[in-house]
């Protein structure tokens, strides 16, 4: 019972490894215009969705046959949503890719990647998504607050840009497909913030069976967990 946790929590560590490596490559072939590095990241994204069905049916097969309760089965219930939730993440860092392999609007992001702070955006969602790694192996949930916070980061970022393409489409009504298309990816990124913190919700709900979504409360799942 305990090997084949293991060998699911494996595959998760597998899975998230490379849903990093996405994101890294995507903001490389973004801030450089590569578009084989593109081609590279949307031809990889099959593999995260091979995995997200095998952690699935991984889990399914493990709570049918062992029946888990207490810690056990808050894990494998977290990790069946963690790698839905990295595989979404892994979805946005193929738009990214998508953006720069066939949008015609690459230029336009680029000219304006320094005032969107763009390579920092996507450096604070390597931060927390490699973090959320990290709290995942070592179960330190000290390190939640300090994940968290990085989203609000992420969040006035994404506030500021909504001003700065306004105030520069305001002067080249133009280029306003591009610069819808813009903050439609900015938006994708966002996103990968508020995911990232799910994960981190998630890692908290099996590590100290507390729910913090939705402001919650501490749920008292088992004896385990009221001791």
């Amino acid at each position: 019972m305990e090997r084949e946790l293991a060998n699911i929590k494996d595959t998760v560590n597998e899975m998230w490894r490379l849903v990093i490596s996405q994101l890294e490559k995507a903001k490389q072939s973004f801030l450089t215009g590569d578009v084989d590095l593109g081609h590279e990241v949307m031809s990889r994204e099959r593999r995260i969705n091979a995995y997200e069905l095998k952690i699935d049916s991984d889990c399914e097969n493990y709570i049918a046959l062992f029946a888990p309760v207490a810690v056990d089965l808050r894990l494998v219930l977290s990790l069946i949503k963690i790698s839905n939730t990295l595989e979404r993440i892994g979805d946005f860092a193929n738009g990214v890719a998508i953006h720069v392999v066939k949008d015609d609007c690459i230029a336009f992001t680029k000219a304006l990647s320094e005032e969107l702070r763009m390579e920092e955006l996507f450096d604070v969602l390597l931060r927390m998504l490699t973090d959320s790694f990290v709290l995942l192996q070592s179960e330190n949930t000290q390190l939640v607050g300090r994940i968290l916070a990085q989203d609000d980061t992420v969040d006035q970022i994404y506030d500021d840009s909504i001003e700065v393409l306004s105030n520069y489409l305001a002067n080249h009504t133009d280029q306003t497909p591009c610069g819808l298309k813009t903050l439609l990816l900015i938006r994708k990124l966002e996103r990968i913030g508020d995911h990232c913190s799910n994960i981190v919700e998630e890692i908290v709900f099996y590590v100290d069976a507390k729910v913090l979504k939705h402001g919650g409360k501490t749920v008292p799942l088992d004896r385990e967990s009221k001791e």
